[in-house]
């Protein structure tokens, strides 16, 4: 048998999707439009760069972005953070002295 025979005999390995995405594949991937993709990568933070025209992605980089919680989540998880801080009282004080402001606005 020649090598030539038994190369063509070897089961065909599938290509690995490539790492670096077009706007289509990326598109594909998410589930989502074109258009929304954009959208996403020019006005969201949906990690992307826009190279002569046409866009590419990086599949981490999508995936990483698509596992981050939403800037509202973020600001959902701080608040109310300091809520059972024992020295919240008096840094609160302090900073109304530093400022010559009452600690609690007096009503008209």
């Amino acid at each position: 048998m020649t090598q030539s025979t038994a190369t063509a005999r070897r089961p065909r390995v599938p290509k690995p999707p490539p790492e670096v995405l077009t706007l289509e594949e990326a598109a594909a991937y998410l589930r989502a439009s074109e258009a929304d993709v954009v959208e996403l990568a020019t006005q969201h933070g949906l990690p992307g760069r826009n190279i002569h025209d046409q866009w590419r992605f990086h599949k981490l980089g999508l995936v990483n972005w698509l596992l981050r919680p939403s800037a509202n989540d973020r600001l959902l998880s701080h608040a109310g953070a300091m809520a059972d801080d024992s020295d919240l009282e008096a840094m609160w004080e302090k900073i109304c002295q530093e400022r010559g402001r009452p600690m609690v606005e007096e009503s008209e």
